[in-house]
């Protein structure tokens, strides 16, 4: 039996794009979805039936499915996604945090208004939606979070600072809750995606249509990472990179460091500066652990 039958899933963001692949994923294999998206274009602007349209797919594939359409960045438009999973189908089981918008332009040309915006959707939309579904998780000691990052943020990209933080943002969120979640197995995840949607087609240099995706660029081989991400023997705290069918883990590391004492200097740091910066015997950091330890 598939580790989804009866599930419930919320995919945000799910009118089109990754957002449809793992909706139509999860329905495959006998969840419940609630399909939510806005409809609007991809910065932010105007609303439309794409969730409508992804969630009759699904019922016309003898799926379970709902459309919601409100905004992620909305706090009671947020709760109606969770509440409409409980409404039709009871719990929610699975939360993938997809939806997303992009105003790319330089820091230095960009507006605080522009910074604020992207922030809203990716970060605080992300941390909404996943508010009103902890609880339930929590209490039933059960639960599946994927929070969707980007190299954009863990390694930087030319023009998306406001993108860029808000998807590292993403990292963070993910390591405090899968702290506070273990003890009710609540796994919460981070998925580092690559492919051809409407989103990365609009960013400046991208020489493709969304419509018809380049070989190895379908959305479809990002979305085994969130399956993987979601199934019963799912990890916490990890990031999952997947593009074009190659999947890759993502670790922060740290090395062992100096201590100097409670005297030190700037000078004193300076003269040690090699071993401050070495990174050569490096290990990563389990969040988890709250240790150290050799990457296996």
């Amino acid at each position: 039996m598939s580790d989804f039958e009866g599930k419930v899933a919320i995919v945000t963001g799910a009118g089109g794009g990754l957002g449809r692949s793992h909706a139509l994923a999860f329905a495959e294999r006998g969840a419940k979805v609630v399909v939510n998206d806005l409809g609007g274009s991809v910065h932010g602007d105007g609303a439309s039936d794409m969730a409508d349209a992804v969630a009759e797919e699904i019922r016309a594939a003898r799926g379970a499915a709902i459309a919601n359409k409100a905004s992620v960045t909305d706090r009671e438009g947020a709760k109606s996604i969770v509440d409409d999973a409980v409404s039709e189908f009871g719990t929610v089981d699975i939360l993938v945090n997809n939806a997303g918008i992009l105003r790319d332009k330089s820091f230095k040309n960009m507006t605080l208004d522009e910074f604020d915006l992207v922030l809203d959707v990716h970060l605080r939309g992300t941390a909404y939606v996943t508010k009103f579904a902890w609880p339930i998780m929590y209490e039933k000691n059960w639960g599946r979070i994927v929070l969707t990052s980007s190299t954009s943020g863990i390694f930087g990209n030319f023009g998306q600072s406001n993108y860029g933080a808000a998807k590292m943002g993403m990292l963070g969120l993910m390591n405090v809750l899968a702290i506070e979640g273990a003890s009710h197995n609540v796994r919460v995840n981070c998925l580092s995606p690559a492919a051809a949607t409407r989103m990365t087609a609009s960013v400046p240099g991208a020489q493709f249509d969304a419509s018809s995706p380049p070989p190895g660029m379908n959305p479809g081989l990002v979305t085994p990472a969130v399956l993987y991400l979601c199934s019963e023997d799912a990890p916490s705290a990890t990031t999952v990179h997947a593009s074009g069918g190659r999947f890759s883990r993502i670790q922060t590391f740290t090395n062992e460091g100096i201590t100097l004492g409670t005297e030190a200097t700037y000078e004193d740091m300076l003269d040690n500066i090699n071993d401050v910066m070495d990174m050569s015997d490096a290990t990563a950091f389990d969040p988890l652990n709250r240790r150290r330890r050799r990457a296996s």
